[in-house]
């Protein structure tokens, strides 16, 4: 169950009070212009100390079939994760969501997850930052094991950088593989307090490379 307000158009600065009080936007179509607040009663998180990267994944990984980036096609990860997939016809991505993180990227608090292959997007994710919490929005994936892949570098990032908190909204069975778990409202507001209250870096030294997320995960898986 999740508490749900109709809200007139927000600015980014809004956004980012939104997140630090536990709270997240969606759209009910992409053709909606109208934006409601989700505040669910059970939260998803991925606990960065409890991480699981599955032994198949870890395969592809070292293959390096991808070409693995950050922040360099933000808006096209945005779209991707807009578009219609097996399972998912309708998305929750507006153009008022859209422009939203795009005016926090620019500003600094957005960041995408990029696999590429040559020079085609085949998959990625995007979330907001705000010191050492990270809150997980979508992921998109053209290719098998792109968005996972993704999802593993991401949360490589995240661990080397100091963040405390990985949320992921909501659960599916593609999260729960990496250890995905829902808590209730009361402790994850724990949880984001403890994480607002310290600072971290998305862009750590080491980190980016297969051999840095399969030397992690071998330490901690």
């Amino acid at each position: 169950m999740a508490g749900r307000g109709k809200t007139p158009a927000i600015t980014p600065e809004l956004l980012l009070k939104a997140y630090a009080s536990g709270i997240f936007p969606m759209a009910e179509a992409s053709d909606d212009p109208q934006i409601f607040w989700v505040d669910p009663t059970e939260r998803g998180i991925l606990p960065l100390d409890g991480l699981h990267l599955p032994k198949s994944l870890r395969k592809v990984i070292r293959k390096a079939r991808f070409t693995v980036r950050v922040d360099t096609a933000f808006a096209a990860v945005v779209d991707g994760c807009a578009e219609p997939a097996p399972g998912r016809e309708k998305t929750w991505i507006n153009r008022q969501i859209r422009d939203l993180y795009l005016a926090l990227y620019r500003e600094g608090f957005a960041h995408s997850v990029e696999c590429w292959e040559g020079e085609a997007l085949v998959g990625g994710l995007y979330g907001v930052s705000i010191n050492g919490a990270f809150f997980g929005e979508s992921m998109f994936s053209r290719q098998t094991d792109a968005s996972k892949v993704a999802l593993a570098f991401l949360c490589e990032r995240l661990i080397r950088g100091g963040y405390r908190l990985l949320d992921t909204q909501f659960i599916t069975s593609h999260l729960a593989r990496f250890g995905a778990v829902e808590i209730d409202r009361d402790e994850y507001h724990v949880l984001l307090g403890e994480a607002l209250s310290v600072a971290a870096s998305f862009y750590p030294a080491g980190a980016g490379t297969a051999e840095s997320v399969l030397q992690l995960f071998s330490q901690t898986s």
